[in-house]
């Protein structure tokens, strides 16, 4: 009788034992579940907050929406036109896709000059030239507004209202900044064309006027509209497609929806 109830005893402890154990590990598997739950949830929260890339016409507007907050912060500082320097940005960085630009993040083909940084060598009016190489593309921009506002060359430049493109675009080259005697033109009609001069007017505000230069104060302008082509507005005012591309600083027959251009001179012109 004694020896039954020591047997007795001794299995109801080894039950009672397993039965913690089997406790235990129950509690080490919920707390391990419970952890990946947590990286799951927090991984498709990452995917809800990605925001799907944005879709451009071309590489310019692309270009444009980029870079217009730095070039307004550049005018803020340093008083010269975002609209200039979007389009000097567009024109010697082949809208940010040249050799300098994707190698050097140099948008402006500023050369070495003095320059201590890290350096690039290209192609440009002679062979192997130098240029300036940057860490990030907001430091080209800054670097050549140092450049201008530095050089007594460009002084004339800083005396024009900051609306004033047209005066800039031929100030620009007036001073020697590019050799391209279309320089100017160049400029205008980007600017014209993609309507940059609007991040003008978002940083002046209220003191924004539009410049116009006053030999053409007088002159007619005409909205291009769906369907129309240099040719037929070319038609419609009784004037060659040369001389349009000419008063409106044109290269092409490219025109776009909403862009204004000059069909008749001002009187005192002609």
């Amino acid at each position: 009788m004694k020896r039954l109830l020591v047997i007795c005893c001794v299995m109801a402890m080894v039950l009672s034992c397993r039965s913690k154990k089997t406790v235990v590990t129950k509690k080490q598997k919920t707390n391990t579940e419970q952890v990946n739950t947590k990286e799951k949830t927090t991984k498709t929260d990452d995917k809800i907050t990605v925001t799907a890339p944005k879709v451009y016409a071309n590489k310019v507007e692309e270009y444009i929406d980029t870079y217009k907050g730095i070039a307004q912060n550049e005018m803020k500082l340093y008083h010269i036109p975002a609209s200039i320097t979007l389009a000097q940005g567009i024109l010697e960085s082949g809208s940010g896709y040249g050799r300098l630009s994707v190698k050097a993040n140099n948008h402006f083909g500023i050369k070495c000059h003095g320059w201590t940084g890290k350096k690039i060598y290209h192609d440009d009016d002679e062979k192997q030239e130098c240029f300036r190489k940057y860490k990030d593309a907001k430091y080209s921009f800054r670097d050549r507004s140092l450049f201008l506002t530095g050089r007594k060359r460009y002084a004339k430049l800083f005396k024009l209202k900051p609306e004033d493109y047209k005066g800039w675009a031929k100030g620009l080259k007036a001073a020697g900044y590019a050799t391209d005697r279309k320089y100017p033109q160049k400029l205008i009609s980007l600017i014209e064309r993609y309507k940059l001069y609007q991040y003008d007017k978002e940083v002046l505000g209220d003191a924004y006027v539009k410049s116009q230069t006053p030999a053409l104060s007088n002159a007619v302008t005409y909205t291009v509209v769906k369907g129309d082509t240099l040719y037929s507005i070319s038609r419609k005012y009784n004037i060659t497609v040369k001389e349009l591309q000419k008063i409106n600083g044109l290269n092409n027959n490219t025109i776009s929806i909403g862009q204004a251009l000059i069909v008749k001179p001002s009187s005192k012109n002609q």
